[in-house]
């Protein structure tokens, strides 16, 4: 809501963020040699679900539906989906580790579990030492769990790992088992265990090691769920996130804010979305011929992206925004109107660096898209820019019986766009994030016979005052 400070914004995006999984995650890394080749990848993830570990979450059916109908594959998903887990999740699971106190929460666990039990113990009975059995159709953890459940059900048994989803299993004398359990081949070692169970978190954590530019296009809700999912749940404190996430990741760059510090200065066309912003890059007369221009190429592998548009698709947009482009070309702009070159192109004496273009976005870094709260941008490096509201507006109703907000709302989208909320029965708040929506309303509605529009004065129009007052 326009009426949301950021740090008012944040309290209610960690409420739903919470509430909800990451399906995607894209990459896209850039070498250099003469030429830009960028290696895109595309990850499906799934929460872990191993032991105790059984994360809730909520399906929004519109985003479904959204994604079904730009191809998102639900099978990958759900099925081949990669693990990933929180500092907090870890925590956790680890202590279930060291305590032994195993369960498995899934039904179609616990069936795998009783299957196999069955299987060792049937055969356990006549089976001489050294003898071996193999259990098959393990999936997953699945493949962890057998063996935990196992080894600590039975003293006289060894597990070992045969592929993806198999399981041998061996009978031991006591002593070979002591011998089995020091030794560093161990598959079920609690390390090895949490590094599987983390899965992609693992990625993640190398990401932040390395302290490479994190690139997106307006990205402030990514790095909630990047928080959250991958680090550690969100904190209450506003400035907290804010902290932890410069922390993590020293030097952000949102081509939303980037394209719209360009926009300023450059006549192009006015788009929003991702796909047009690169649509109107690509199709703009910027001179490409030129040779200080970026040459961009899809790395061996990674080419799909260059045949075929695959709007939404996590690898696509990571294409799109950092790898195409917006990154590079909106940098290349910025380096050359620094070097008094814009609009003639031609005339940079050589190939920008990579340096030179983080030096001409030195004003969008850390400054991550905020389209609420009076503020354009997050400042993720230090304080926010004080909020520049315009002012708040209030609709008196007369004449006009059952109007609630989303009548007012209609009433007025065709001259102008308001956040609206009901403030008595027959007043309303009207709030913009641009003062010439403010001007145009009390201008317009200055004579109209339903709807009276003025500026909204606490002392005057609250309810609580008025009823201080009587």
């Amino acid at each position: 809501s326009l009426f949301d400070s950021p740090a008012e914004w944040y309290l209610k995006a960690r409420q739903s963020v919470q509430r909800f999984a990451v399906s995607q995650f894209e990459t896209f890394f850039f070498s250099f040699c003469c030429r830009y080749v960028v290696h895109s990848y595309n990850f499906f993830l799934f929460p872990s679900t191993f032991g105790a570990t059984d994360p809730e979450f909520t399906f929004s059916a519109s985003s479904v539906q959204f994604l079904s109908h730009y191809g998102f594959d639900y099978n990958k998903f759900l099925k081949d989906g990669i693990p990933y887990m929180n500092e907090l999740q870890e925590k956790s699971l680890r202590q279930y580790l060291v305590a032994g106190s195993w369960k498995a929460c899934s039904v179609l666990d616990r069936d795998s579990m009783k299957k196999a039990i069955d299987e060792v113990t049937s055969w356990i009975a006549g089976a001489e030492e050294e003898e071996t059995m193999i259990l098959r159709d393990l999936r997953g953890f699945q493949m962890f769990e057998v063996q935990l459940v196992l080894r600590r059900a039975l003293q006289n048994v060894w597990t070992q790992p045969l592929g993806d989803n198999e399981v041998m299993v061996k009978k031991v004398s006591p002593q070979h088992r002591r011998l089995l359990e020091n030794s560093p081949r161990d598959s079920c070692q609690e390390e090895l265990i949490l590094r599987s169970a983390r899965g992609f978190t693992n990625l993640f954590q190398a990401l932040v090691k390395a302290k490479k530019p994190l690139v997106g296009h307006n990205m402030l809700m990514d790095l909630l769920h990047l928080h959250d999912k991958f680090y550690k749940p969100l904190p209450e404190s506003y400035e907290a996130f804010k902290r932890n996430i410069h922390s993590l990741f020293p030097v952000l760059i949102d081509t939303k804010s980037v394209t719209k510090s360009v926009w300023k200065s450059h006549p192009f066309p006015r788009v929003y979305n991702l796909l047009e912003v690169y649509e109107v890059l690509c199709s703009s007369d910027l001179n490409p011929t030129d040779p200080t221009c970026p040459v961009i190429v899809l790395a061996s592998g990674c080419s799909r992206y260059a045949e075929k548009s695959s709007p939404h698709e996590a690898g696509y947009d990571a294409f799109l925004c950092g790898s195409g482009k917006i990154l590079l070309n909106t940098s290349q702009i910025l380096v050359l109107e620094h070097n008094h070159s814009f609009p003639a192109l031609g005339t940079a004496e050589a190939d920008p660096s990579f340096s030179e273009y983080l030096s001409a976005l030195v004003k969008c870094l850390n400054q991550v898209h905020f389209t609420r709260g009076g503020v354009s941008s997050i400042n993720f490096s230090g304080v926010d820019v004080p909020c520049r509201r315009p002012p708040l507006l209030v609709v008196r109703v007369q004449g006009w019986q059952g109007l609630n907000e989303r009548h007012i709302y209609h009433e007025l989208k065709t001259l102008c766009r308001f956040h609206v909320k009901r403030l008595s029965e027959n007043q309303f708040i009207l709030q913009s994030n641009k003062f010439k929506h403010t001007r145009l309303a009390l201008r317009n509605y200055k004579d109209h016979p339903h709807l009276q529009i003025s500026l909204y004065r606490h002392w005057r129009h609250s309810p609580h005052v008025s009823c201080l007052l009587r």
